[in-house]
């Protein structure tokens, strides 16, 4: 590991420099609009919900010889939504975070994540907080891989579904559940083995993803409700969760929930995305349980998102890689 030599560190400053200006005029941003910012554990007693992720374990040695498996969290959710039963209404972290096998132009074991939450509203508040921060980060043009996008821009508006029909000619809703259906109908392969929901992310990723963002930010939104375990289905339509992404310059930086708060509805998911990570990796992540108790004591109805701090540096700073807008990357 070299990257503190001076002449890789200089190549570097400029978009650390962008980092820093950024996160002092995101910081001033949510003061402005009543947030507190908060600190939790990185230590956890589960990483977190996801199926397809890995993460790092550790043990915790007590003081009187006993040991307890702890987990670097992959997000601070749980912990933020345990602030939020305890009464407190806009909060918002800048949090380290581990996730791990990854590692890409996009991707690295420890990032930053840019997470709050907004009691007593609905997600479309958390859509127009997305907006507002992009016009207020000071660079005219976001950029990515040949695509740009203007923060200053309305963004866009798509559901799932429509960008499905618009960019892969399917109807997703008529598949639902049906992998070879979802393949055929799109022309992406299926492999053996696959699920509707790996045909599902191979569209995704083949031919909606790049498109989204350019010109404009993109809030693709209403997700099936089988991709949002901790997001509460929309009202009127039970197939499709309150669960949306932002995207620009064919970049996901963000996720966003208008969130669950009833604990025996996210009793089941967790369990039940716990039974899949089981059959598909053979690991079973294990279920906060006092993240389950705040619930139960009443979490109330809320809004929140987690945005990837270091991919909207990348994109405001022109840097090619993650790697280039960290201070000293993992080695």
């Amino acid at each position: 590991m070299t990257e503190w030599r001076p002449d890789k560190l200089a190549r570097r400053l400029p978009h650390l420099q962008a980092r820093a200006r950024l996160q002092a005029s995101m910081r001033q941003w949510f003061a402005a609009e009543g947030f507190l910012e908060v600190e939790t554990p990185i230590l956890q007693a589960a990483p977190g919900a996801e199926v397809h992720l890995t993460g790092f374990a550790t043990e915790w040695e007590l003081p009187d010889g006993e040991s307890r498996e702890r987990w670097l969290h992959s997000s601070p959710e749980f912990a933020m939504k345990k602030l939020l039963a305890g009464g407190l209404p806009r909060i918002f972290q800048f949090a380290r975070v581990f996730r791990n096998a990854e590692g890409s132009a996009l991707h690295h074991p420890e990032f930053t994540m840019l997470e709050w939450y907004r009691e007593g509203v609905g997600y479309e508040a958390i859509m127009a907080d997305c907006a507002a921060l992009l016009a207020a980060l000071g660079v005219d043009q976001l950029q990515w891989d040949g695509n740009v996008c203007d923060p200053r821009a309305e963004p866009e508006r798509l559901t799932v579904a429509d960008a499905f029909v618009r960019h892969a000619g399917v109807d997703l809703f008529a598949t639902m559940g049906n992998a070879e259906a979802l393949s055929g109908a799109s022309g992406v392969a299926m492999h053996a083995g696959d699920t509707w929901e790996d045909v599902f992310f191979r569209i995704m990723f083949e031919k909606i993803e790049r498109r989204l963002g350019v010109g404009r930010p993109t809030i693709l939104c209403e997700y099936p409700i089988s991709m949002a375990a901790l997001a509460r289905a929309k009202p009127g339509d039970p197939r499709v969760a309150e669960r949306f992404e932002l995207y620009v310059c064919g970049v996901e930086l963000a996720n966003a929930f208008g969130e669950l708060t009833d604990a025996g509805i996210q009793r089941e998911r967790l369990e039940a995305d716990m039974d899949l990570k089981d059959r598909l990796y053979g690991v079973r992540w294990p279920v906060d349980e006092d993240f389950l108790a705040a619930l139960d004591h009443g979490l109330p109805d809320c809004s929140g998102i987690a945005l990837g701090f270091d991919r909207l540096v990348m994109l405001a700073s022109g840097a090619a890689r993650i790697e280039d807008v960290l201070w000293l990357p993992v080695r």
